[in-house]
């Protein structure tokens, strides 16, 4: 298999989650969490993580509606994603993140790691989440 270095992101108005993965593309792990200020900084910090990581790949979760309809929202985040791929140079994929911040929010509960308070934590594990569904639907289509 191939070596692969993608970075997962959770694009929210406020904040961006992000994650990476193992060069074999097997695991995400979640990296940081970048406080929205601007585009030109929110390129900045991505940028010195794709440099850093040698990043060949975006896959930026995309929140469709519950019907599946691509609404209000996603659409901010493709036009920001857009924008993102140019800036970065690197191109994008996309990847249904419905309930992804649910299922983190849940799992962070179980673990007694939640915390209102802290939701940087909860964008950083959606991100991971959202680039391991990638990682694994990659991998089910090169078996």
């Amino acid at each position: 298999m191939e070596r692969i270095s993608a970075l997962g992101l959770d694009v929210g108005k406020k904040r961006i989650g992000v994650a990476g993965c193992d060069g074999t593309g097997l695991i995400a792990t979640g990296l940081t969490t970048i406080e929205r200020q601007s585009f030109p900084q929110d390129v900045q910090q991505l940028e010195a993580l794709v440099k850093e990581r040698e990043v060949q790949l975006l896959v930026i979760g995309l929140p469709y509606s519950m019907d599946g309809t691509i609404g209000f929202q996603a659409k901010k985040v493709q036009k920001f994603a857009k924008r993102l791929s140019t800036a970065l140079e690197l191109p994008i994929e996309y990847i249904d993140e419905r309930l992804t911040s649910v299922e983190a929010e849940t799992h962070l509960k179980s673990q007694k790691k939640y915390s209102r308070y802290n939701k940087g934590l909860v964008d950083r594990l959606a991100a991971t989440i959202i680039l391991q569904q990638w990682l694994d639907q990659r991998r089910a289509s090169l078996i």
